[in-house]
């Protein structure tokens, strides 16, 4: 009888695991389509191919939240380079992380009266008093990551906000460390609740790993202009606490990369060892460059942070025109050490060989 009912319990636990196999073999499948979709190479371009001339002699602001975040000095290098190419003057005003310094420079901003206004890196609700003063001064403004979604945000009088598809760039950073983890990932999210995209971000990798089966040990809210201080003890606290059930880490930036490192190796873990740090963004130099010598970094999903510099200029020139937004979602990355030289990977950045620039002079006819 006991032999019997020994029998019947291990068929039953075979038959239970036989169940589980197709939903974790579908789950691993369908990350990896999602990654194999995105590590590929950007060679055609899909954005606008018309609109407005350029329009002459503008003077535009670009207001940074933080000149010190990789994303933020990229896309004001794009759009310093993309209104060079209209004869347009740009001066850059740099929040310096904190929300005193970017009202600071906004009001900067407001007393140079300029044609234009870039907003660049933070949340538009936090500054929603400037920029309903910006608006009713008649004002042109374009975002970047100023809001979650991509195209205008009309109740603070942003013409469009240009980004990837935020969601896109966190469901691929899970999928590919679900992929990586064989299934059974333990993840580390850190995210910033200052910034709507970030929190927005965050919750869609823990919903991602979540419904694929995998395990979010926990969700760090911590701000990302205090990483350099925060990141070396909260890294060797989570270590601590959760040892090797940590398998990978999800940030919605690669800037807590930047301060991880030395607490890691200060651990014994080799730069490749886990847990493995996976960014939803931005694609800054120095997760290009931690990525390329494989320490401590294996991904970065990132945006084409100089393209979407031109698109920004494209955007304020068509609000100048009196013309619609154009409507174009810019492409996303996933970057690893097997695809890093692709796509301006060489200049430590996702630069798209697609001829973007070409085109957008031939519309402004330049």
């Amino acid at each position: 009888m006991k032999r019997r009912n020994l029998l019947q319990a291990t068929v039953a636990t075979v038959a239970v695991l036989m169940l589980g196999m197709p939903a974790l073999a579908d789950s691993m499948a369908d990350a990896k389509a999602v990654v194999d979709k995105y590590a590929s190479k950007v060679s055609a371009w899909d954005g606008p191919t018309s609109g407005p001339k350029g329009a002459e002699g503008k003077n535009i602001v670009v207001l940074a939240g933080d000149m010190k975040n990789g994303g933020i000095l990229g896309v004001a290098n794009g759009v310093q380079e993309a209104a060079g190419a209209l004869g347009w003057t740009v001066k850059v005003l740099d929040g310096a992380g904190s929300i005193g310094g970017r009202t600071a420079a906004f009001g900067q901003a407001m007393a140079l009266k300029p044609d234009g206004i870039i907003i660049n890196g933070f949340d538009a609700v936090e500054q929603k008093p400037a920029m309903e003063a910006a608006k009713a001064a008649g004002i042109p403004m374009v975002s970047w990551h100023a809001a979650s979604a991509v195209g205008p945000v009309a109740d603070v009088g942003v013409f469009a906000n240009v980004t990837t598809d935020a969601m896109e760039v966190s469901k691929s950073a899970a999928d590919w460390a679900f992929a990586d983890a064989g299934g059974k990932p333990g993840v580390i999210i850190f995210t910033d609740s200052t910034y709507a995209i970030a929190i927005a971000k965050a919750d869609r990798m823990k919903k991602e790993i979540e419904d694929l089966g995998g395990t979010v040990l926990e969700y760090v809210d911590t701000p990302i202009a205090e990483t350099s201080q925060r990141m070396p003890q909260l890294t060797t606290s989570l270590l601590q606490k959760y040892g090797a059930k940590w398998t990978h880490s999800l940030a919605i930036n690669d800037l807590y990369y930047d301060f991880m490192g030395p607490s890691l190796a200060s651990a014994g873990i080799a730069g490749d060892g886990k847990p493995v740090n996976v960014a939803a963004g931005d694609g800054s130099e120095s997760a290009y460059q931690r990525i390329r010598a494989k320490q401590y970094q294996a991904v970065t999903v990132a945006e084409p942070l100089n393209l979407q510099g031109w698109q920004l200029v494209d955007e304020l020139n068509r609000a100048f025109a009196g013309a619609p937004w154009s409507g174009y979602v810019s492409p996303l990355h996933v970057v690893t050490s097997a695809n890093v030289e692709f796509d301006g990977g060489p200049k430590n950045s996702f630069d798209p060989d697609n001829g973007y620039r070409d085109q957008y002079k031939k519309i402004w006819g330049k």
